[in-house]
């Protein structure tokens, strides 16, 4: 059995609610540039808006505080000149230490769903001696707002000029919390919906060094998905018979390894799916960075990949953003936590080349071929049969050469979709509602751009 990728808390309260209220309050908002295309006949209305800052034009639309333009060819900010110095003290490693910063706060957006949940994300360097803080704060449909939640306090390295990479919890203020990377209503029966939000990134360094953080991407994923136990049905499309080349990792054999990154093995879902698609698109460690492994150890990029994604606070590398800000720092590459609406969303991506990373919670008997049930696990839907069915490298094999498997459409497309489900004891749990990461090259083909602007991505 897989363990749970996220050990966030439940959000069913959020899901249950949403059945009732998502579909008329999507029905009456008006869909804006950017969060994807409109329904076709019969096709519900999309219940996610993702929406990211990543132009000059965009970063000029926030508020900056000694943050200023990134002079690079991709757009972005950087510390300019110091807002301050403030004191840190490490949760992890009781470490205080003093640490310039400034602030770059964006605009408020609208969201085109009122929202029961809210992820965000971002493509960022972080040279050692610096990090990032990303915060949220999101609008009540009745006028209040929330505190300025923090969503992650993210660097890409670990040694000692740096801080750990982690989440924070208890965060809450009696309607809303956040459950590691999630950001959710405690209670949407009520009605209530996030309508709005603005996103915060404070970039830190060591004092007196020039030393600078430089983000490339800040964005957020809002979402009130219906509360369901089955998805409608979609039928083979555009990407039949198209398989991608995506290497296979497995995650078991690191079972024990580097028990300080949680022990490998079926905790090691996220980072090997994670490191599966940064060498798709050509990426591979540097020897150096890899220097720390066992030299035992096959795939030594994979124990990487759980090292640079590992949420100290969370004690695990199923952090959703955190992999997918650890895809963003090979060049080349931008990232996005998104969910989908169907596994057609998913065959035009494959159609143009851009493999997805699912999550997904079922019992063994709701998988034929799986021959395990799980609470949470990541995978990778590398391609689509002849008939449809879904062609997946999934990580929870016996060796590498395993990895590959061939999924029943409809089975796959219900357990990766759906909100609820019965656990073995019969009790009913959430689903991730179609959560998936999204990696892809900053510069994308024509027709990887179409498909990423139709889905409202880019």
């Amino acid at each position: 059995m897989t363990r749970s990728a996220p050990r966030r808390t439940v959000l069913a309260a959020a899901l249950a609610a949403a059945a009732a209220s998502a579909a008329p309050v999507a029905a009456a908002t008006p869909r804006p540039t950017g969060s994807g295309p409109a329904p076709r006949a019969g096709r519900p209305r999309r219940t996610v808006d993702y929406h990211a800052w990543t132009t000059a034009a965009d970063w000029a639309r926030g508020t900056h505080a000694g943050t200023g333009p990134a002079p690079s060819a991709r757009a972005g900010i950087r510390l300019l000149t110091p807002a301050g110095t403030a004191d840190y003290r490490d949760p992890h490693t009781g470490r205080t230490a003093a640490w310039e910063y400034a602030t770059w706060t964006g605009p408020r957006h609208t969201l085109a769903v009122p929202a029961s949940e809210l992820v965000a994300s971002w493509n960022a360097h972080t040279p050692p001696g610096t990090w990032i803080t990303v915060e949220a704060r999101a609008a009540y449909s009745d006028g209040d707002h929330t505190p300025w939640y923090v969503m992650g306090r993210w660097t890409s390295g670990d040694g000692d000029a740096d801080i750990r990479r982690t989440s924070v919890d208890d965060q809450k203020d009696g309607r809303s919390s956040v459950s590691t990377d999630t950001l959710a209503l405690d209670d949407a029966a009520g009605g209530t919906r996030f309508t709005a939000y603005a996103l915060r990134v404070t970039l830190h360094r060591t004092p007196g060094t020039t030393a600078t953080p430089t983000v490339h991407r800040l964005g957020a994923m809002g979402s009130d998905i219906p509360a369901r136990f089955e998805v409608p049905a979609s039928a083979p499309g555009p990407a039949a018979g198209r398989e991608l080349p995506v290497p296979r990792y497995s995650q078991e054999i690191h079972k024990g390894q580097y028990p300080e990154y949680d022990n490998g093995g079926e905790a090691w879902c996220s980072p090997t799916s994670s490191q599966m698609i940064t060498e798709y698109w050509g990426h591979r460690p540097a020897p150096g960075d890899l220097a720390w492994v066992d030299p035992s150890y096959a795939d030594p990029q994979v124990c990487l990949a759980a090292r640079r994604t590992y949420d100290s606070q969370y004690q695990g590398c199923g952090n959703w953003p955190f992999n997918a800000a650890y895809a963003a720092t090979y060049p080349g590459l931008q990232s996005v936590v998104t969910r989908l609406s169907s596994l057609t969303d998913a065959e035009h991506l494959i159609a143009a080349g851009i493999p997805v990373i699912t999550s997904q919670s079922f019992l063994a008997t709701e998988l034929d071929g799986a021959g395990y049930g799980t609470a949470g696990h990541l995978m990778t839907v590398i391609g689509f049969t002849l008939d449809g069915d879904v062609i997946a490298n999934d990580p929870a094999s016996p060796d590498d050469q395993a990895v590959r498997r061939v999924y029943p459409r409809r089975e796959f497309e219900n357990i990766w979709l759906r909100t609820k489900r019965y656990d073995a004891k019969g009790q009913v749990k959430s689903g991730s509602g179609g959560v998936c990461y999204l990696y892809f090259p900053v510069n994308p083909a024509p027709t990887q751009h179409r498909v990423l602007r139709d889905l409202g991505i880019v």
